[in-house]
């Protein structure tokens, strides 16, 4: 996505009023798994037209960012510099490899780490950006729920 597509996607976001709510149904998987949260966050599922895809890929059982998916960033790094307003939600995603709970924390083990990156390498503070992971519930392609387009973040913009 170019800088201009990640900006108005933020756009439509924001005037939906995204809101990410606790559902009171499990506890969530965090990151440290000796803790867990009282809620699972759940969030809202875009159209694909809405979503903020950057493309960035991670390897089958991995939440280590390649340094080939780097790059993909710079788009999203520049327009938050440009947003200061915006807090953004790293949303992490895996395919359906693994046990629910495993591709819990391995989603949010992917969203922080891509979190992790956008502080140190892009200046973005960290109390701008919340990590969240979904696990393999929201599959962006269903025929191949195996697949690595499946094994992604997703951004999405709150004012």
């Amino acid at each position: 996505m170019s800088e201009d597509d990640i900006s108005e996607a933020f756009a439509k976001q924001k005037s939906r009023g995204l809101v990410l709510v606790p559902t009171g149904q499990q506890p969530e998987v965090s990151a440290d798994t000796s803790q867990k949260d009282a809620t699972k966050v759940d969030y809202v599922a875009l159209p694909q037209d809405e979503q903020v895809n950057v493309s960035i890929h991670f390897d089958l059982d991995s939440a280590a960012l390649r340094e080939d998916q780097k790059p993909a960033l710079a788009a999203l790094c520049n327009v938050l510099k440009k947003s200061p307003d915006v807090v953004l939600r790293i949303i992490g995603h895996t395919d359906i490899t693994g046990t629910v709970q495993y591709n819990e924390r391995l989603s949010v083990l992917r969203a922080e780490e891509v979190k992790r990156y956008l502080a140190a390498n892009c200046g973005v503070p960290e109390g701008q950006m919340q990590a969240v992971g979904v696990g393999a519930r929201y599959l962006l392609d269903e025929k191949d729920p195996r697949g690595e387009v499946n094994r992604r973040v997703e951004f999405q913009a709150q004012s």
